[in-house]
């Protein structure tokens, strides 16, 4: 039964609300499938910068036409909420499957690094940056493949936004260094992000904790990167050299594209060694 519709479309439940805004499954009575819906929260509506950002999620996302990325089908306004129409991903987050299956297997690790790497490299090469790379912004089809999705925050490279001061989004367990001091960001942030990404699913935990987020910022500002072979001694020698890459506090010490990182973490799972020498900065 539908709760409400959202310009032809009938909400059928709600699947979660950030901090911007709200996500419902929704049916399109039109195509006849199910959808999600992403509705900008009431209290941003009022907000010109909030509205530039949500519209240019739709326009951004489409233009990218990426096999790995979650298309956009629809936009419009609810009111005067603004919405995005998104292909429904029944098969869940990998924030989910973390919590639900702990360790993934290596192989399925890599599979999942490589398409997201593969989606961000696109995104990068229009000079688009995600800025919340995360494990709840990469979600599943019903046969397991991986999509990127969430470029409502997304920062489009040379494209002002007429505001002033230091903007810094994002999800402070995923930062990297730059984007918490609201630095100059290019797309190695987004390397960062899925580095913790590939730390905490080998570990179980993303590299940096801390009692509030202030502390977690400061943690990976200042502290050194944990050793992955103290949380996983089963571990081949090779990853600690990959997360220290991944995680370098500065840009330059980075690998230089997320594909970069994907091609190691693929060689040291397939067990073909030795691959290309790391260098650090």
């Amino acid at each position: 039964m539908s709760l409400f519709k959202i310009g032809r479309y009938r909400v059928e439940s709600e699947l979660g609300v950030g901090g911007t805004a709200a996500v419902y499954l929704a049916r399109d009575p039109y195509m006849e499938r199910q959808v999600a819906v992403k509705v900008l929260s009431l209290q941003f509506t009022s907000d010109t910068f909030y509205q530039t950002n949500f519209q240019r999620e739709a326009k951004v996302i489409a233009a990218l036409e990426h096999p790995y990325i979650v298309p956009v089908f629809d936009f419009g306004r609810h009111g005067s909420q603004p919405y995005i129409v998104m292909r429904h991903m029944v098969g869940g987050s990998l924030q989910e499957r973390l919590v639900s299956e702990g360790r993934l297997e290596l192989s399925e690790l890599a599979r999942i690094i490589s398409r997201v790497a593969d989606g961000l490299d696109a995104a990068h090469a229009q000079g688009i940056i995600h800025r919340d790379v995360k494990p709840a912004n990469i979600l599943f089809d019903a046969d397991g493949e991986a999509f990127l999705a969430d470029f409502g925050i997304a920062q489009i490279l040379h494209q002002s936004t007429g505001e002033t001061g230091p903007l810094v989004f994002g999800t402070p367990r995923y930062m990297s260094p730059e984007q918490i001091t609201a630095g100059s960001l290019d797309g190695r942030s987004d390397v960062y992000a899925l580095g913790v990404i590939l730390y905490r699913a080998l570990a179980g935990r993303t590299p940096y904790t801390g009692s509030s987020s202030r502390a977690i910022a400061q943690a990976h500002l200042t502290e050194p990167v944990p050793k992955i072979l103290e949380a996983r001694p089963d571990l081949r020698p090779p990853w600690e050299e990959i997360i220290n890459k991944a995680l370098a506090k500065k840009p330059a010490g980075r690998y230089a594209t997320a594909g970069d990182l994907a091609h190691d973490v693929q060689q040291v799972v397939s067990g073909r060694w030795p691959f290309r020498k790391l260098t650090f900065d």
